[in-house]
């Protein structure tokens, strides 16, 4: 999973360099972190969260065969 949070992220901001996606592997969940540059943070979140709903159900659908919750945070 954190590979495809990193290839959607960096396909959307301008400094992809500074992209870091960070993956914590828990019993019942996998918390994947996202971090870009402060000038990149609109990008990513998009309009109204639209953007960062996207990614999140692309992950979450992508995850679904494995039965764990996948949180994806942007920070």
């Amino acid at each position: 999973m954190k590979e495809l949070v990193e290839v959607i992220a960096m396909s959307l901001v301008d400094y992809p360099e500074q992209v870091i996606v960070t993956e914590t592997i828990k019993p019942d969940s996998v918390l994947i972190e996202l971090r870009v540059s402060p000038d990149d943070m609109g990008k990513v979140i998009g309009k109204q969260g639209k953007i960062a709903k996207s990614i999140r159900t692309i992950v979450k659908s992508a995850a679904s065969k494995e039965n764990k919750k996948i949180i994806v945070d942007i920070v």
